[in-house]
């Protein structure tokens, strides 16, 4: 869903909702942040939504790991590709632990067309990031069917800490990072909230009547 900075998630599809839809992916096998094992976090010249710490430059880890996302709705589990995808990983386990994360509202989703739940974003708003951001990590042949865990953005390389959740097997390009999946009983929670329906519609046209905020709040207590 991209990031409204998700926006950031999509661009206009779902205009950060993923922020944006960004541009399409690169068809290069390898994913571009992960080179040599070593990541790249950029000052991105805005306020920090929370006031953190760069991510360290060599990837925590590299293999699959699980985190459980701890919400008022009930816990989430996820596995994250760290082999695949270890920038994005090593920022996602670097904001956790920071405590970024905790206590925000998973401010927007989307009922039609892309079937997302987005988080990441301390302001609520969809506007708001960790201050920096960093390359997409992509081989050109993502597809996110529903269960997906993938990064928002407001365009190509410009990755920051708004995430979206598919509940539903989605359209979108292979523009988003996709950095794990949750499990079948976190699918069915994300699930659950989206029948729920919208609550405060989005005020932008373009993405129609499902999108906005979740009815019900949605709230991320601790990510570990």
């Amino acid at each position: 869903m991209p990031r409204t900075r998700i926006a950031t998630v999509l661009v206009v599809p779902l205009l950060v909702m993923v922020a944006a839809c960004g541009s399409g992916g690169s068809s290069d096998s390898t994913p571009k942040s992960s080179g040599n094992a070593e990541c790249t976090y950029t000052d991105d010249g805005r306020e920090a939504a929370k006031k953190v710490d760069l991510p360290p430059g060599t990837p925590v880890t590299k293999k699959p790991t699980t985190v459980n996302i701890s919400t008022n709705r009930g816990d989430i589990k996820a596995t994250l590709n760290g082999d695949t995808t270890p920038c994005t990983v090593n920022s996602f386990l670097s904001l956790a632990k920071q405590g970024y994360f905790d206590d925000t509202k998973c401010h927007r989703l989307h009922i039609t067309d892309y079937f997302v739940l987005q988080c990441g974003d301390p302001t609520g708003t969809g506007q708001g990031g960790p201050g920096y951001v960093y390359d997409d990590e992509l081989s050109g042949q993502e597809s996110y069917p529903a269960g997906t865990l993938a990064m928002a953005n407001s365009g190509e390389n410009t990755n920051g800490s708004q995430f979206f959740i598919v509940f539903k097997d989605s359209p979108f390009p292979p523009s988003y990072t996709v950095f794990g999946h949750v499990n079948a009983a976190g699918l069915k929670l994300v699930q659950g909230i989206a029948a729920e329906g919208i609550g405060t519609p989005s005020n932008n046209p373009q993405l129609g009547p499902g999108d906005g905020t979740p009815k019900s709040p949605v709230v991320i207590h601790t990510v570990k």
